[in-house]
């Protein structure tokens, strides 16, 4: 049974960091590419940031490139997501979410609709 557990939100000054983490369980971590997803109040889920099973293949929204940095522990079946220069736009749920590896990453990196497995989301606000 696909588990995913995120942590690491809170609330933050425009220009801070924080770093999320999403702990996975019950599979085989290295046969399934991983993403970052957000959504704010009143909007859509949007795709943030997601990697490839070997850790090989990143894709970042054009929101987020060059702030964040998505990233993965095999050791600790660990996937993480580094978020500097926060902006109050940036405030949302944030969700960590699984699809195997079957489907190449480059297939829809960040289409939500491609990924079955879900976390319960850690809440990020920013303020300015």
């Amino acid at each position: 049974q696909v588990q995913l557990a995120e942590s690491g939100g809170g609330s933050v000054q425009a220009g801070g960091s924080l770093r999320l983490s999403c702990a996975a369980s019950g599979f085989t971590y290295s046969d399934y590419n991983l993403g970052w997803f957000r959504q704010a109040p009143g909007k859509e889920r949007e795709g943030v940031a997601s990697i490839s099973r070997f850790g090989g293949i990143t894709h970042y929204s054009d929101s987020v490139k060059g702030r964040f940095t998505i990233s993965r522990d095999y050791a600790k079946t660990t996937l993480y997501l580094q978020m500097n220069s926060l902006k109050a736009d940036d405030t949302a749920m944030y969700y960590c979410a699984a699809r195997g590896a079957i489907v190449p990453l480059a297939t829809t990196p960040l289409n939500q609709y491609e990924y079955p497995y879900w976390g319960q989301g850690t809440q990020v606000t920013v303020s300015s």
